[in-house]
């Protein structure tokens, strides 16, 4: 069973950091792509950030500068560290298997960790 579980979500205020965890289960995650998602309240998916099994990593303009985003192969997870941190990145933050624009993107998705900047 394909499961992607995120963590380390919560309330930070303007300016602050965040580092979020995805434990990915049912992939051969060595091998495999990530991305990270985000739902602002009333909006769509944007996608923020993905990364290759070669750790090629790619980010959405929005965010690009302030996020970086990792994988530790041995431990099965997907990291996003976030820093200088706005209230519009005010969202709930998913785990998403594969890269936009790529095969499989969007074909699992975790449930999902909810980020609140506010002072």
């Amino acid at each position: 069973e394909v499961q992607l579980v995120e963590s380390g979500g919560g309330l930070v205020q303007p300016g602050g950091s965040l580092r979020l965890s995805c434990a990915v289960s049912g992939f051969t995650f060595g091998n495999s792509e990530f991305s990270w998602g985000r739902q602002a309240p009333g909006k769509g998916l944007e996608w923020v950030s993905g990364i290759t099994s070669d750790r090629r990593e790619y980010y959405a303009q929005s965010m690009k500068g302030r996020i970086t985003i990792s994988r530790d192969n041995a431990k099965n997870t997907v990291y996003l560290q976030m820093n200088s941190l706005r209230p519009e990145d005010t969202a709930v933050y998913y785990c998403i298997s594969g890269i936009l624009g790529s095969p499989g993107y969007l074909e699992h998705r975790g449930q999902g960790t909810l980020v609140t900047v506010s002072s």
